[in-house]
């Protein structure tokens, strides 16, 4: 059984029905159209979707600009304090305590304020501990910073080696 073949047709448009002048329903439509080739043939459900996917990308690159200038602070410090005076040799995994002299000289003792006690002879400016990767942790920060590794090396001792499928894998990073 075949099924009569029906024309359909659209009711035309006119920017002046009845005489009377209609504004645009889209009437900014053509102002995004008009930023070059790439969007004139955009719908505006086309075009929110991609304005929405343009501010998920802005946003991260913002958060990776953030997260680049503390990597460029960081930097900073921990050059400064390997430069810092100091009568030990410094090894990994160990806390030094930043001291300051009269003189403006900064040095690192391994004696913390709590064990000089009230005869601590300098302005004591902060702990920090020497990492494996030779970076400087404050103290303030180590509790993080440890928490953080220990994320890693669950992640590392969970999987030896990458899995074959393509999706995330987050099985045995939390608990």
């Amino acid at each position: 059984m075949t099924l009569p073949h029906k024309r359909f047709t659209l009711v035309e448009t006119s920017r002046n029905p009845s005489g009377i002048v209609m504004v645009s329903p889209l009437p900014d439509q053509q102002g995004w159209r008009s930023h070059g080739p790439c969007c004139s043939g955009l719908s505006s459900g086309f075009y929110s979707n991609a304005c929405n996917r343009l501010t998920v990308i802005a946003d991260q690159i913002r958060c990776l600009q953030e997260k680049a200038r503390k990597v460029l602070e960081d930097a900073k410090r921990d050059a400064e304090l390997h430069h810092t005076a100091c009568n030990v040799v410094k090894k990994a995994g160990d806390t030094y305590y930043l001291y300051e002299r009269e003189s403006g000289q900064r040095y690192f003792s391994i004696l913390s304020p709590k064990e000089w006690g009230p005869s601590c002879p300098h302005k004591f400016l902060g702990a920090y501990k020497l990492q494996h990767d030779m970076s400087w942790t404050p103290i303030e920060e180590l509790e993080k910073r440890d928490g953080e590794m220990s994320v890693m090396d669950k992640l590392l001792d969970s999987q030896a080696a990458l899995p074959t499928c393509t999706g995330p894998n987050f099985e045995g990073l939390s608990k």
